[in-house]
């Protein structure tokens, strides 16, 4: 276990706390936080009003102590959103030993994603700066990965398979999150603002100006009851996955991909499916044993602080 500044040169340090590999970083008064507690603080502000409601002084003052007190434990608000956006997303608790195939896999671990823009909206506030390398981020790419275990998808195709996925749900949450806006800002339900929008079009789009549209206007697109676009998104992606797959040389829906892990030469029976979730859940309780293990190695170095400042004051009155 790895604390102070001892981790990884340009590891971040938001990075590096996610991880459990940083421990409280600063010396000071007997600490009765925890980044555990700041992160649930500062996640339940942004659940109710937003994450331009989250500061430091904010979340401070939720707890009932000084933002000093915080930057013991988080030293910046961008380690502090970093952490809030892995603990957001949650470790996947998807099982795939009951689909039917890849296609079946990756339509769970899609709503798997949108299930989480929706329990915290606020996460597509948070600017995407690169490869995802918090322990959350990195559970739900595996488990994307596993989701197309039984393709004949090389590893590069089926990485890029998860960013277009994720990249579509991420666009849903973001529409859904808008309309979900507009209904509550403006008391209306989602029939009476797509029938507002279907108004619209019809004022603006006009036959000389926008003649392709227009045609989808009149035909009723904007206005249709029941019709969901992402599903048909969604589906006609993972028809082109299966197109794909399809038109790959000496190569079928049922073969294997390539592969240079031992454990992968066995089939993918439902037996190896659940030793492989098992596995998952066993690095997420690894993970939280890391964190308190961490905390208790803080407490410990604290405590040896103390005796050792009493033990200097004890020697300085003699």
């Amino acid at each position: 276990m790895q604390a102070d500044d001892d981790f990884p040169a340009g590891l971040p340090r938001g990075v590096a706390i996610a991880w459990g590999v940083k421990a409280n970083p600063q010396r000071g008064p007997k600490r009765e936080l925890s980044i555990e507690r700041i992160v649930d603080a500062a996640m339940a502000i942004a659940d109710a009003e937003g994450l331009g409601a989250v500061s430091m002084s904010r979340v401070a003052s939720d707890l009932g102590f000084t933002t000093m007190s915080l930057y013991r434990y988080v030293t910046a608000k961008e380690d502090l959103l970093l952490i809030m956006q892995d603990e957001g997303i949650g470790v996947p608790t998807l099982d795939f030993a009951e689909a039917a195939g890849w296609r079946q896999n990756l339509l769970l671990w899609w709503n798997g994603n949108r299930g989480i823009y929706r329990a915290h909206p606020w996460l597509l506030d948070i600017p995407i700066t690169g490869a995802p390398v918090t322990p959350n981020n990195l559970a739900w790419l595996d488990a994307g990965i596993e989701a197309l275990a039984e393709s004949p998808l090389s590893s590069g195709e089926r990485v890029a398979t998860m960013i277009m996925l994720s990249g579509m749900a991420r666009w849903q949450g973001g529409i859904e999150r808008g309309y979900e806006i507009s209904i509550r800002e403006q008391n209306l339900s989602v029939r009476e603002v797509e029938q507002r929008e279907d108004a619209l079009m019809r004022s603006f789009v006009t036959e000389s100006a926008f003649p392709s549209l227009h045609r989808a206007v009149v035909d009723g697109v904007f206005g249709a009851e029941g019709e969901d676009p992402f599903a048909f998104a969604i589906q006609r992606a993972l028809d082109g996955v299966a197109a794909y797959i399809d038109a790959l040389p000496n190569r079928d829906a049922t073969e294997q991909a390539p592969v240079t892990d031992a454990d992968d030469d066995y089939p993918r029976d439902r037996t190896l499916r659940e030793a492989s979730k098992a596995r998952r859940e066993a690095h997420s309780r690894l993970r939280e044993a890391e964190k308190r293990e961490s905390d208790l190695i803080a407490k410990a170095r604290e405590r040896a602080r103390k005796a050792a400042e009493a033990e200097a004051k004890a020697r300085a009155k003699s």
